[in-house]
């Protein structure tokens, strides 16, 4: 039998519906039944994403990602020395400065750091918090190190060499990562590629010391000093010395993020534990659970048949939505989850504009035609009522980091996920629910 359209769409959602409701699973799903004499009990555990095709590997957790207040995690205070900094100067020096710390944070993997600048009787500070990270000396070790990169020549004789700076710098570079000596036991190494002004700095350099050491030095220790066998051109170069796979990506992670402009102390650390915790997340799932119910039961109410298939897509609507926060992944903080549940409520609101509309048009014209019309006409009022909230959601997220506006981490959780709400609930008003609308209702009306 031949599927029409509408049917090999509502096969394709269901199989989407499906690869979603997977992964929102939580990780342990504990099974138990006790009926007289039958008691079972199993714990079903649920895969994470780990695939490997010949050398293209992914690897995906699965798991939700909590903030702050939910998790716990560390919570990090430096202070800025700016005695050398001229004073018109300060501000600029403190805003490159928390901007060097964002990129290392941001490469470091932590989801939905809070950091910003504060000043304390006179002397300035940073101050960072990073959901989820207890290990607070990895932490400080990847943010407060100054990362100044140089090579140096070696001057003199045996007896009396002298390291001389030269003017080939971190300044110089435009990427690291890590790579594995394929010659040495597969040992991490750090790979850097100069700037074109910096490669034909490191060729002059290599050229004029060719068989001697070549010391490259991070914040005044050398961390290698590779002899030098030719001339080296083409702009890149590789760091080894003896490091973890972890060192050399930190370093790599310092090194692409940039050395910081001044340098910093730490003078607070300290592993918060979660604020809100457990019991904050199961009242939130509690009060999901019946705020979902309820939308669920009044569509049914109002519209009957068509309240079904609007409930149909809001299920759908909820599974996806977990689903991505936890592929992004987005990080739950509590106003995250505020967002959440504001958009289910909002998620029916374009099954109500249609089905109004639906009401008048079958009046007066055939179901199939008024089902098409009603959708057709019902968009622009479904268009422009969610493109309003999409704007409200960019401001309070404020992507662009304008000093106008609010950069509260929480206050970006309750944007992201109430923008990803409405995103979603238009798939599922427009697509989902259409379509089931279309299998139901017009080849139902069509067979007549």
């Amino acid at each position: 039998m031949k599927l029409s359209s509408p049917a090999k769409k509502v096969i394709l959602i269901f199989l989407l519906f499906l690869i979603c409701l997977f992964i929102s699973l939580p990780n342990k799903l504990p099974l138990k039944v006790h009926f007289q004499n039958i008691n079972f009990e199993k714990e079903i555990v649920r895969p994470n994403l780990d695939l490997k095709i010949g050398s293209f590997e992914i690897k995906k957790n699965f798991d939700l990602v909590l903030g702050l207040d939910l998790a716990g995690g560390s919570h990090l205070v430096f202070e800025a020395d700016l005695s050398k900094i001229e004073k018109e100067r300060k501000t600029e020096a403190i805003d490159s400065l928390k901007n060097v710390i964002e990129k290392r944070v941001n490469l470091f993997g932590v989801s939905e750091p809070n950091i910003q600048t504060s000043s304390f009787n006179g002397k300035d500070r940073i101050v960072v918090e990073l959901p989820g990270v207890k290990d607070t000396q990895e932490a400080i070790a990847l943010i407060g190190q100054t990362a100044q990169l140089s090579f140096a020549e070696i001057v003199g004789a045996s007896d009396s060499a002298k390291l001389k700076q030269t003017d080939l710098t971190g300044a110089d570079l435009v990427s690291a990562k890590v790579v594995f000596d394929q010659q040495k036991n597969g040992k991490p190494e750090v790979q850097i590629i100069f700037s074109k002004d910096g490669g034909v700095k490191f060729e002059k350099l290599t050229e004029r010391n060719v068989g001697k050491p070549l010391p490259i030095v991070l914040d005044n220790q050398v961390i290698s000093s590779p002899t030098v066998q030719e001339k080296i051109t083409g702009g890149q170069a590789v760091i080894t010395g003896n490091f973890t796979l972890d060192e050399a990506k930190n370093l790599a992670i310092q090194l692409n993020a940039g050395a910081l402009p001044v340098p910093v102390k730490l003078v607070e650390q300290q592993t918060v534990g979660a604020t809100l915790g457990i019991d904050s997340i199961n009242k939130s799932v509690k009060a999901g659970f019946v705020g979902l119910s309820m939308v669920l039961v009044f569509m049914f109410l109002a519209y009957g048949p068509l309240g079904l298939v609007a409930d149909m897509g809001l299920i759908v609507f909820g599974v996806i939505t977990l689903a991505l926060y936890k592929l992004i992944p987005v990080t739950l903080t509590l106003p995250g989850i505020a967002g959440f549940l504001l958009s289910v409520g909002m998620a029916v609101d374009s099954n109500i504009l249609i089905f109004e509309r639906f009401k008048e048009e079958r009046l007066r014209r055939p179901i199939p035609d008024a089902l098409e019309v009603s959708f057709g006409r019902a968009w622009d009022s479904i268009r422009d009522a969610n493109i309003a909230t999409l704007v409200t959601a960019f401001i309070l997220a404020n992507p662009f980091d304008w000093n106008f506006l609010h950069t509260s981490g929480p206050v970006r959780g309750f944007a992201i996920t109430l923008a990803l709400g409405i995103g979603i609930s238009l798939f599922t008003g427009i697509v989902v629910s259409r379509n089931l609308l279309r299998l139901l209702v017009r080849e139902k009306g069509e067979k007549k």
